[in-house]
């Protein structure tokens, strides 16, 4: 699921449209993974090992891949689904395929290099498949340019080209349960986005490539240093919405998304640097508001007891809250000593909240570690 920090599938449609966009995403930190993207990668282990192994599915149960374990609810509504709607592209099991396979542009595109999910070959059609196990957004397989990019890529591997040779069509499969989306072309349109691909990746190192915003811009990482949106935001605080046409309005209210998504990669970058120990002037992170818990259950349980509460609501030991309710009634205060609050984590602030910073003790220790 790797892909070269030029150009990727993934990110394809963005780099032609935006060949600016490379060196400004190259400036960026590393972004952390998200536990929706660690998800994402175990089932795609998952359904890799099951067709490469010749598994049963519920050998996988309990597969983990960082905190993410997959469960029998996660299998039944995510690989299952996913293996019958391959059985509707392969019904008869007779297609010959790979999986998980790194391909790249050679030395055609030096350093440009992806991995697909599924390369498969049926008669005179070339298959390129790809996951998708997300519940946001659906991805339409039609002239889709990741699935495109990977075709492009394996064309030029030496190890895939037996997918393509002799091949009259290819087939672009986009798998996301409960749904299934196809596109049939040509290795001439192939060919065709890989031109386009090499014209935005070679512009892409000039002085002055092309910078465009649109909807690729949406998971772009660079926006919060992209002169295009940060000229966006700085022209939208300037105007003053009650004097403009109607007209203006929906226009403007067409970028409110791409604006949104700005703020709040700019948040996210800020709020990294500061976890990182980096400095971001005028800001801190600051632990969340506290929800209070019991120091110890049974301590508290006891306290109730003999205060003549019951402790108990539908089998589990009341809260904090609950109990000052009940003690307020029968005049009894809760003992400070029986409860702590605690953070569920921290937050961005600017440095005039009245909250401390929080320290980054754990951080930095790791850094130091890291060095020895």
């Amino acid at each position: 699921m790797s892909h070269s920090n030029i150009v990727g599938g993934s990110t394809a449609k963005r780099v032609i449209n935006c060949p600016a966009s490379v060196k400004l995403v190259q400036q960026m930190p590393p972004q952390v993974e998200s536990e929706h993207a660690a998800r994402g990668t175990l089932l795609h282990n998952v359904i890799a090992e099951l067709l490469e192994f010749d598994k049963r599915p519920e050998q996988c149960i309990g597969a983990q891949y960082k905190d993410q374990i997959l469960t029998p609810e996660l299998l039944d509504e995510k690989i299952i689904p996913a293996l019958a709607l391959l059985d509707e592209v392969d019904p008869e099991k007779k297609m010959e395929y790979m999986v998980e396979t790194r391909v790249g542009f050679g030395d055609f595109l030096p350093g440009v290099f992806g991995s697909t999910d599924l390369l498969g070959r049926k008669g005179k059609r070339a298959i390129v498949l790809d996951w998708k196990f997300g519940d946001g957004v659906l991805v339409d397989a039609e002239d889709n340019p990741q699935l495109l990019f990977y075709a492009a890529a394996a064309m030029r591997t030496p190890a895939c080209q037996w997918v393509f040779e002799g091949a009259e069509e290819i087939e672009c499969i986009i798998v996301q349960p409960p749904a299934m989306r196809r596109w049939v072309t040509t290795p001439e349109r192939v060919k065709q986005f890989e031109v386009e691909l090499a014209r935005a990746v070679r512009e892409s190192s000039w002085p002055n490539p092309t910078m465009q915003t649109g909807d690729h811009c949406r998971w772009c990482t660079a926006k919060p240093i992209c002169p295009e949106m940060t000229g966006a935001a700085e022209r939208a605080l300037k105007v003053q919405l009650a004097a403009l046409p109607a007209e203006q309005i929906a226009m403007q209210l067409q970028q409110a998304d791409m604006l949104e998504d700005y703020v709040k990669n700019l948040r996210a970058l800020a709020f990294q640097m500061l976890e990182n120990g980096q400095a971001v002037p005028g800001y801190k992170l600051v632990a969340k508001r506290g929800t209070r818990q019991w120091v110890d259950e049974e301590k508290a349980k006891a306290f109730l007891l003999k205060s003549l509460v019951e402790p108990y609501k539908e089998l589990e030991v009341i809260s904090p809250a609950q109990a000052e309710k009940l003690l307020k009634k029968i005049k009894m205060e809760l003992p400070p000593e029986l409860v702590v609050s605690i953070s569920s984590g921290s937050t961005l602030a600017t440095d005039d909240d009245a909250r401390p910073a929080v320290l980054q003790i754990g951080k930095q220790l790791s850094a130091a570690l890291s060095k020895l």
